[in-house]
């Protein structure tokens, strides 16, 4: 695996448009010294820098600034408790300050508000809460302000109102622009009636004076962004707007004010065309402001489940409301039935059933009693508990959900560099083209009017919007609507090698199987019963979990237990203690001291062939019984396997466990490729054999010993169920551990990639077909010219087709359901 550099800056970018900006982004943070990768999303407007430790978040923010593309600002509110005078303010207000990402900082003595205006992205409120507790004052989160993703969606939402409002004023100054040039098309007469009304001259004024309003007021934010650009000679999407509409609007006012600088006959003006195309541009924006939001609903959603108060249970059975932000692990808390836990923890009193579908995926509630593990955000039923937090802040699943997701939805597949190196290029020949095809125009003698015409008409039309959004959009919404189906994308990259996958490995013990042993049978010489009781008792006072799966066998068969005295464990053996007064013994077959007879060996050898782990038992140095262990297959496993089949992979098997008991479960499942008694350090050498044998492989795995596997894999994939260590090896996680997740995960790899093919294709052939329409090849022929008012709506049209298009990744339904397993 590539080896990552300890230090990331993220910082949230503003004013980018296209594919282009990405790229010209990314070159200028990419020329900084000290940056070793630097990577820019469109669709989330992140910006991720990985450097040796030499730069700073303001040094970052002032090179996107150079560039054009500024870093967003966020203000953190706190309230703080401990400051009595200015010198504590002052005090307060330096430990903000002393922050690398924070810009400004100020603190109200007289309410206890402190306020922090930070580069988003690069400070969060953690950081600001510790660094204020390390000046010697206690602060939290202001229980009226908003969450970093409140922010973010009131930003989101800020930005889509604007273009609104730009879209209706431009489009009401507009209308009437439109009316005056284009009604002679549309009704007879109409011509002769502005001739004869107010003259031609001042129609045309009218339409400069609109058309001038539409420019400078709501059409400003392109001039804003767009001359930046033209400048540093790294000419982006607002850059063709602005030279488009300033060339139409440029000669307009020529033929409007001094005619007779035109030759003869050119004394044309095209103020609607300028008018328009900000009009349609400022109005695909706003549709696609409205359809990203609606792709990033999958943070926003997880961002709901958060709590923000909850009711802490004191020693002495006292209950008070505290933030959930001042929350410790130990902490006692009070639950309501209807109550969303605040934090993850274990159920210490009462029984309820927890809905946990919005983490899981899983609609069915689950039964938790004391004991039982319970995630935050998820929703208690109808029973009251006190349940004890063991993770809170950004040590709850939840919150390391939400990072996860937001670092897939800004990860870069490796198929969007092609399309950067085409957006870094794409700009300035489209610049290009339109400069030739005025030049072929005028050399042509089409005339200087239709020249400018087919021009403004080819810089619009190449807009690369389409181009950078087709792959980061899809990511947003595949991942994010992975993570409603509880598969988790720690890596958007996995998206892209999960399709390419040929081979599935699987672990066996808790992948496979549920990972519980369980009592599959016994056979006695004497009463059943009465030897499994006995057993029972001894192995009720041990923690193994062989033991247990003895103690609920016997509970199971409603077997009152005995009381065992003496009893002694010996490691990788068995037990020893006496029943009734009577010695008893259980353990592998080295532990017994006597013969077993022909009854008991055979059924002991069949259970053996059969995978199952068989335990002997005697008493008073006589044979007593034999039983078998046996860890049950998943009931959902046998659904999944025959489902990789159908799509034409190739299941494995890579476990450690004996090669008969890996045997059985294989042929029971349909398993051809078996590696068993892998140690775990060679699990990763039979990860590369399955490579080098059939092609890219994913592997699936829950415990310690399958992390390396899980890191030598294509794709790794942990069962949410396992272990941390297996957890942070994947590249993707289970949340539920249910194993249909492998499948709907390969699912929702092949429905994204397939997504986002079908957005380039879009975008390419978009430009590909249409700047030739636009330069006027057509008339050649007697074809149609492609006006610039018709050039922009198709420009905005294709980014709403794209964003559109993946947005359809949201209807993706689970692979298999419960009724299929």
């Amino acid at each position: 695996m590539d080896q990552i550099s300890p230090y990331t800056l993220t910082l949230e970018v503003t004013g980018l448009n296209c594919g282009g900006c990405v790229r010209r982004a990314e070159t200028a943070l990419s020329e900084m010294p000290g940056t070793r990768e630097a990577r820019v999303n469109l669709a989330t407007r992140k910006a991720e820098i990985e450097h040796d430790g030499s730069l700073t978040p303001a040094a970052v923010a002032a090179r996107l600034q150079e560039a054009g593309y500024p870093a967003s600002e966020t203000t953190l509110v706190l309230d703080v408790e401990g400051a009595t005078c200015g010198s504590c303010a002052a005090r307060i207000e330096g430990a903000m300050t002393a922050l690398p990402g924070v810009e400004e900082a100020s603190f109200n003595l007289a309410n206890g508000t402190a306020r922090a205006k930070v580069l988003t992205g690069a400070v969060d409120m953690k950081d600001v809460v510790q660094a204020i507790e390390k000046a010697g004052y206690s602060a939290r989160e202001a229980s009226s302000g908003a969450s970093a993703s409140e922010q973010a969606e009131v930003r989101a939402e800020a930005e889509t109102a604007g273009l609104r409002r730009d879209t209706l004023l431009a489009g009401a100054l507009s209308l009437p622009v439109v009316v005056l040039a284009m009604g002679a098309h549309l009704v007879p007469g109409f011509h002769m009636l502005i001739e004869n009304s107010i003259g031609m001259t001042a129609s045309n004024v009218i339409q400069f004076l609109l058309t001038t309003l539409v420019l400078a007021w709501p059409g400003a934010r392109f001039f804003r962004l767009g001359l930046p650009t033209i400048r540093h000679m790294a000419p982006d999407m607002n850059a063709l707007v602005v030279l488009g509409t300033s060339a139409a609007w440029v000669y307009s006012t020529v033929a409007t004010f001094a005619p007779g600088v035109l030759p003869e006959g050119a004394a044309h003006v095209y103020f609607e065309a300028a008018a328009v195309i900000v009009t349609l541009i400022l109005a695909g924006r706003w549709m696609e402001s409205r359809a990203r939001g609606r792709a990033s609903a999958a943070i926003r959603r997880l961002a709901g489940l958060q709590v923000r108060e909850a009711m802490l249970r004191a020693p002495d059975g006292t209950l008070s409301p505290v933030p959930v932000s001042a929350l410790q692990p130990g902490d006692m808390i009070a639950l309501k039935p209807g109550d969303r836990l605040p934090v993850d923890g274990v159920v210490a009193e009462g029984t309820s059933d927890i809905d946990e579908s919005m983490v899981t995926g899983e609609p069915i509630p689950v039964t938790r009693r004391p004991g039982d593990p319970v995630i935050g955000g998820t929703v208690n039923g109808a029973g009251a508990l006190v349940m004890r937090a063991t993770a809170t802040g950004e040590d709850t699943v939840l919150a390391r959900i939400m990072q996860a997701v937001d670092e897939a939805q800004g990860a870069k597949l490796p198929i969007q560099n092609l399309v950067d190196r085409v957006a870094q290029v794409f700009v300035p020949a489209v610049i290009a083209v339109a400069l030739l095809t005025l030049a072929v125009w005028l050399l042509a003698g089409g005339g200087l009017g239709s020249a400018v015409v087919a021009a403004v008409s080819v810089l619009v039309v190449a807009c690369p919007c389409a181009m950078g959004l087709a792959v980061p959009v899809s990511i947003m919404v595949g991942t994010g609507r992975a993570s409603e189906l509880g598969v988790l994308f720690r890596r958007g990259d996995a998206l892209q090698r999960m399709q390419e996958a040929q081979v599935v490995a699987f672990d066996k013990t808790g992948t496979l199987t549920r990972g519980k042993p369980v009592l599959g049978g016994i056979a006695a010489l004497g009463d059943e019963g009465e030897a499994l009781a006995a057993l029972a008792a001894l192995e009720a006072q041990s923690e193994h979990p062989i033991g247990r799966a003895i103690v609920a066998g016997a509970e199971a068969r409603g077997l009152a237990l005995p009381q065992a005295e003496g009893v002694t464990a010996i490691p990788g053996e068995g037990l020893t203690g006496l029943v009734g007064g009577e010695e008893i013994r259980i353990g592998n077959r080295a532990f017994l001291r006597c013969d077993l007879p022909p009854e008991l060996a055979a059924q002991a050898m069949e259970w053996e062939n059969e995978g199952a782990t068989v335990l002997y038992a005697e008493k008073l140095n006589q044979p007593l019984a034999v039983l078998a262990i046996s860890d049950e297959i998943r009931e959902e496993t046998r659904a999944v396997i025959a489902a990789l089949k159908a799509r034409g992979l190739h299941p494995a098997m890579v476990t450690g466990d004996s090669q008969a008991a890996a045997r059985h479960v294989a042929e029971e499942l349909g398993i051809e490729h078996v590696r068993a008694e892998v140690k775990p350090t060679n699990k990763a050498r039979a990860v590369e054999e399955l490579r080098a044998e059939a092609g890219a492989v994913i592997f699936a795995g829950d415990g310690i010993n399958d992390a390396p596997a899980l890191a030598a894999a294509d794709v790794g994939i942990a069962m949410g169920s396992g272990t941390d260590v297996a957890m942070e090896a994947a590249e993707v996680v289970l949340i539920g551990g249910d194993l249909r997740g492998v499948v709907t995960a390969m699912d929702l790899s092949r429905r994204t990639m397939s997504n986002i093919h079908q957005n380039l294709f879009w975008a390419f052939a978009y430009n590909v077909a249409l700047i030739p329409v636009a330069a006027g090849l057509l008339a050649i022929w007697g074809g149609p010219m492609l006006s610039p008012m018709l050039a922009s709506a198709a420009m905005a049209a294709s980014s709403v087709i794209v964003v559109s298009n993946a947005l359809r990744l949201r209807r993706v339904a689970p692979a298999l359901t419960a009724s299929a397993a």
